[in-house]
């Protein structure tokens, strides 16, 4: 009899300690592989218990404005933060500054002083697009390396761009032609190009792996994503478009009401290290880190000899600006609700 007391008591205590374990809910808005080993990285660093789920930046503010009332998830990492920006626009993201914050460069600490210290910029991006090589040579297309080109009419049906209602890169996209062409040029833009386009994706990413696979000619996305498919051996040519582009900055927050606050400030701690950073090169991802003492991918894009637009991350992060671009592009570009 004691000795099945001994046991249940044992048993009692293991089973308590499991069930008290810390716990972290994360939504995740960077590449598959990433979150995987972000989510095993940060669990084997600091004992908790990590839900790690995969969605696109729009599916995740929407789900954060559907629970404000009730919030069901601690932090909202990685994605274009331009909708990070919105979320804080709407109070629905908590204050936190990380101890780390010395060590990230201008262009992070420069995003956080936007949010009013509701987000951090964790890496950046160069938006840009790629074409499969195989494919144009078999088709006898023209290399495209400008932004105008893409509206050539011997790509009829071999373009593919995101929707910007549901991803941040498309919106990135969105925002950029607006800022290098004028408002109204770009939508001029986007009709014309819209009849070259066989589908509108859900994911940022989507295109450009459609163009891997040989599933579209050209797939207009971040050129890390490209890189990384480039680099496991895919036909891709990697285009930065003669006229300028822009360039995201993927960032991380904690969901305002978050029920595990202080394991939610210990991952956005963690995302920010170098550490943390380290990730994404384990993932096989080329984002530029945030933090100055992180390493940065082989092949990352080198952003200071591209050609980049001064993105105004205030006015087009801002809910009003973003509304009324998308609510422009569902009403004036055919197919734009398409996925």
């Amino acid at each position: 009899m004691k000795k099945l007391l001994f046991t249940a008591a044992i048993f009692f205590v293991a089973t308590g300690s499991a069930l008290s374990a810390e716990r972290l809910s994360v939504l995740c808005g960077a590449d598959e592989r990433w979150c995987a080993e972000m989510k095993t990285s940060f669990e084997q660093k600091s004992g908790t218990r990590v839900s790690m789920v995969r969605k696109s930046t729009g599916e995740i503010l929407a789900q954060l404005r559907a629970e404000k009332d009730n919030p069901k998830v601690d932090v909202w990492w990685g994605g274009t933060g331009d909708l990070q920006l919105q979320a804080a626009e709407e109070d629905l993201l908590e204050k936190y500054v990380s101890p780390n914050k010395p060590d990230l460069l201008g262009w992070a600490n420069n995003f956080e002083e936007i949010s009013k210290g509701r987000a951090s910029g964790i890496y950046a991006g160069a938006l840009g697009f790629a074409y499969n090589a195989d494919i144009l040579r078999k088709k006898g297309l023209p290399a495209p390396s400008c932004w105008k080109d893409l509206t050539n009419a011997a790509y009829r049906g071999e373009i593919q761009i995101a929707n910007p209602a549901s991803s941040g890169t498309a919106y990135t996209a969105l925002a950029t032609l607006v800022q290098l062409f004028g408002e109204d040029e770009s939508f001029k833009y986007f009709k014309t190009l819209d009849a070259n386009i066989n589908s509108y994706t859900k994911s940022g990413s989507a295109p450009v792996k459609a163009a891997a696979r040989g599933e579209t000619l050209i797939g207009i996305a971040f050129m890390h994503d490209a890189v990384t498919l480039k680099q496991a051996g895919f036909p891709l040519e990697i285009v930065a478009p003669c006229e300028g582009t822009g360039y995201e900055i993927g960032a991380v927050s904690i969901v305002k009401g978050a029920r595990n606050l202080e394991s939610a400030k210990a991952f956005v701690d963690y995302a920010l290290s170098p550490e943390g950073q380290a990730t994404g090169k384990k993932a096989g991802q080329n984002q530029v880190p945030s933090n100055a003492k992180s390493e940065v991918p082989d092949g990352a894009p080198d952003i200071s000899s591209l050609k980049l637009i001064d993105y105004d991350f205030a006015i087009y992060g801002a809910s009003d600006t973003r509304n009324r671009l998308l609510a422009r592009f569902a009403t004036e570009i055919k197919a734009a609700d398409s996925q």
